[in-house]
């Protein structure tokens, strides 16, 4: 090509369209801030239930419901969202989803009696439930290749962060104010929000011709499949899993229903979920690591405040303070992970991240009675660090190579394998701390009723019990000694729950590597051509 040539080539290529920095990161950054609300909420109540409970009269057994009945919809929601997304786009399923949000915040807040708490919430996860995979679907399409790292970082930030702080802001609110102020907090942060994607937030534009041929039938039974199953998970270890006539056949449904989903999502014209994403081997690679880190990030926030607070007796406030060290790492990790995405092939960092989360998690498998802040600052800081860089390099190795068209339907199934990576992670350590409880107990019951230095100690105590004027000594004496082998049974099993973990956090390290090499960026287009 001759010189003379060269601007004419330059005046047929159209110029590439100038990105608009600041409205990009008003609208993204508006979408985030309700991203944090819509998980946060999912959390925030888990201090204050006690609360809620003498407030709305309810049982022990309902109010348990009132974080289950907001997970369970939201699972239908999230994968449903990508269709949703590309049908009407991105903005208006978004404010239609903040809007739901927060009016369903206010009538829960408003809520007099445990059956209207249940219906609202319901409806406050399943509307909101829209608000958590469109920013991932953003973040993967409006944004360059060479920012999409930034992005994710932003993101991982607040998938990580808006669990760990939930119970803690929940706690000072509910002390500071009452338990309704949890749910009346979302109006203002929901008003700004409205105001941000409303005025920064158009990123595309949907397609109306998807309406046509709607597959109702694979929403029914996508409903089905994922209600059934996140119901099985959440309330399958309280009752005693497959033992429950309820829980088995609940089992039983999930399983034809997601047969039967499968096979529709396949074979139908214009399915909900494009299923064939899972083709691509690095989506299906980063899907598995996502449903780790997810039971990883859940696991670990049940984990320690169980032990807090059934082991040492820490109130909210203590918890709170205690699982702060988690945040902070988490947070301070973000940056420095983001670099490392963008500078390294993402399978590296991937692996580093899900090994020291694991050796974070294994740091505990020791843990005796007397732990606290102190001890659980290292087992912290490591695990936050390691969950904070595998989840980000796990959100660049699963979307980077999608084709553009996959990428809303696949940030909805992204964020449904976080959610029910984080089930399964929550339903197997309760069943094991269960379980273990009672085979530790039943084992230091028989070594202690064989061994000398027992009747020694039931002497002693039955003295000292006969000295406070106690009036049944023996039967006083029986049941101290019964609640130090309890205590000591429960933190032998959390010891077991932690190593749990960190085995599925190793495993995870190693199915890393068998994800194909992932590029970060394009290369700069060549002057040559």
């Amino acid at each position: 090509m001759t010189d003379a040539a060269l601007p004419a080539a330059a005046a047929v290529a159209p110029p590439k369209p100038e990105v608009d920095w600041g409205k990009l990161f008003l609208g993204f950054g508006a979408m985030v801030i309700g991203q944090f609300m819509a998980i946060l909420d999912i959390q925030i109540v888990a201090a204050s239930l006690p609360q809620i409970q003498a407030g709305v009269g309810a049982s022990t057994d309902q109010v348990s419901w009132i974080q289950t009945a907001y997970l369970i919809p939201e699972v239908v929601m999230i994968p449903l969202s990508g269709y949703l997304s590309r049908l009407w786009g991105t903005q208006r399923l978004y404010l239609a989803s903040c809007t739901g949000f927060i009016v369903m915040s206010v009538l829960t807040g408003l809520s007099s009696s445990i059956d209207m708490m249940i219906l609202t919430r319901a409806l406050q996860g399943f509307i909101g439930g829209a608000m958590i995979p469109t920013v991932f679907a953003v973040a993967f399409t409006a944004f360059p290749p060479e920012r999409r790292v930034t992005a994710s970082v932003i993101m991982g930030l607040i998938v990580t962060l808006a669990p760990t702080v939930g119970p803690t802001l929940g706690g000072h609110l509910t002390e500071a104010l009452s338990w309704r102020w949890l749910f009346f907090i979302n109006v203002p942060t929901g008003l700004l929000v409205l105001f941000g994607v409303a005025r920064w937030g158009a990123f595309d534009k949907g397609d109306p011709s998807l309406a046509k041929g709607f597959d109702w039938f694979g929403l029914a039974v996508m409903a089905v499949f994922l209600m059934s199953m996140q119901f099985v998970l959440e309330e399958g270890a309280k009752n005693d899993w497959f033992d429950d006539a309820g829980i088995l056949w609940l089992t039983v449904l999930a399983a034809i229903g997601g047969i039967v989903f499968v096979w529709r999502q396949l074979t139908y014209s214009n399915p909900i979920v494009e299923l064939r994403a899972f083709a691509n081997r690095n989506f299906s690679v980063g899907v598995a690591m996502t449903a780790v880190s997810g039971a990883s990030l859940f696991g670990g926030t049940f984990l320690l405040p169980q032990f807090l607070g059934r082991v040492r007796h820490y109130s909210a406030s203590e918890v709170g303070t205690t699982m702060i060290v988690s945040g902070l790492s988490m947070f301070m990790t973000g940056p420095l992970a983001g670099r490392l995405v963008r500078k390294t092939d993402p399978r590296i960092p991937m692996f580093v991240g899900f090994l020291l989360a694991g050796f974070g998690m294994y740091m505990a498998h020791g843990v005796t009675a007397n732990w606290g802040f102190w001890e659980f600052a290292g087992v912290q800081a490591c695990r936050g660090v390691g969950v904070m860089i595998a989840m980000i390099a796990t959100q660049q190795i699963t979307m980077s190579t999608l084709p553009p068209q996959m990428v809303k339907n696949a940030s909805g199934l992204v964020n449904l394998a976080r959610n029910t990576g984080g089930a399964i992670g929550l339903a197997l350590l309760a069943t094991s701390i269960s379980q273990q409880t009672a085979l530790y107990y039943d084992d230091l019951t028989s070594k202690v009723t064989q061994g000398s230095a027992a009747a020694g100690m039931m002497a002693g105590l039955h003295e000292r019990m006969m000295q406070l004027g106690v009036s049944d000594p023996g039967g006083a004496a029986r049941k101290a000694i019964g609640g130090m082998l309890q205590q000591q049974a429960t933190v032998l099993a959390f010891g077991d729950s932690f190593t749990l973990l960190a085995i599925g956090c190793f495993l995870a390290a190693f199915v890393s590597l068998f994800a194909r090499p992932a590029k970060n960026a394009p290369p700069p287009p060549s002057d040559a051509h």
